[in-house]
């Protein structure tokens, strides 16, 4: 049997045609050189000298090549290395914290026999069309809930996202038949046992992604430190990067005023290193995320 669907699959593949599957291989190949261009063209500009840029603009061949973009960022000395870990530890406890509870929440909704789920549904659902605003909420977690100069002032204000519990719900329904929970009440499984021994490693796929695009919120993060950090010890990696960017475009507005020297200041290029610096971290979790991604969605094609 399992040799008969190999067959099928492979002749699928084939019924294309050379001459598809050549086509089929140009456009994903130029979808991929269009994705990793612009990234590679960043990186280059990164290392082209802030002369170079003024007299030439942007270009894949620079007339220069310099390090002076990335030697401005790295004169931020013990700070920088700090502003890293700050972004690593936060990044890792929040992307951990809000995918487990977003599991629980989704969980819940999923459950047909709950009698509250209609009513959570509609609450977060409802807080996806509208905010409390700005203001209010700043008022709340720095004077009721203390979150200000600490790390749960990083973490607790992402922890819950109304659009990843949906699309969490809507995996569990389409992923988890019901009666194999049916099934788990009978064994005498209670409901902490059903969710993590039967539910989640069903849901690996759709627990890979709501965790990746955590993960991402948490890393790209600059606004919610500007307002609740205040300490240097504290300050995240993204925000710091942010002001030095900051700096680096008003160094540019001054460049235009007498008497101003920024000659050994580049901004061009500092940018660009700034964006390389923030990216490659984050990049190299892709692949990580993919892997389990994949292997959660050929589950089902793989077994009878």
């Amino acid at each position: 049997m399992s040799r008969t669907k190999k067959i099928s699959e492979k002749s699928r593949l084939t019924s294309v045609g050379p001459l598809g599957q050549t086509l089929i291989h140009i456009l994903i190949g130029g979808f991929a050189l269009m994705c990793i261009i612009p990234f590679i063209f960043v990186v280059i500009i990164s290392f082209t000298s802030e002369d170079s840029i003024l007299q030439s603009g942007y270009s894949f061949f620079p007339q220069e090549w310099s390090l002076e973009g990335y030697q401005s960022v790295f004169r931020v000395g013990e700070q920088l290395w700090r502003s890293l870990f700050n972004s690593v530890f936060v990044t890792v406890i929040g992307t951990v914290a809000a995918t487990f509870i977003c599991a629980l929440y989704s969980y819940a909704l999923f459950r047909p026999d709950y009698k509250f789920r209609r009513l959570f549904t509609f609450v977060s659902f409802f807080t996806m069309l509208f905010g409390g605003g700005l203001a209010p909420t700043v008022v709340v977690c720095k004077n009721i809930l203390g979150l200000q100069d600490n790390y749960w002032a990083l973490i607790i204000p992402l922890l819950v996202n109304p659009f990843n519990i949906i699309v969490m719900r809507s995996f569990f329904q389409s992923s988890v038949p019901f009666d194999i929970l049916e099934a788990a009440r009978v064994d005498g499984a209670g409901e902490w046992l059903t969710l993590f021994r039967i539910v989640v490693p069903i849901s690996k796929p759709g627990l890979a992604t709501i965790a990746l695009m955590n993960m991402l919120a948490y890393w790209n993060e600059w606004f919610i430190p500007q307002l609740y950090i205040t300490k240097d010890a504290l300050v995240p990696l993204q925000y710091l990067l942010v002001k030095m960017q900051q700096n680096a475009r008003n160094l540019a507005i001054m460049s235009g005023m007498p008497g101003a020297d920024i000659s050994n200041m580049p901004t061009q290029s500092l940018r660009m290193a700034l964006c390389v610096l923030i990216v490659i971290p984050i990049a190299f979790a892709y692949p990580f995320f993919q892997r389990y991604i994949v292997a959660g969605l050929t589950v089902g094609s793989v077994k009878g």
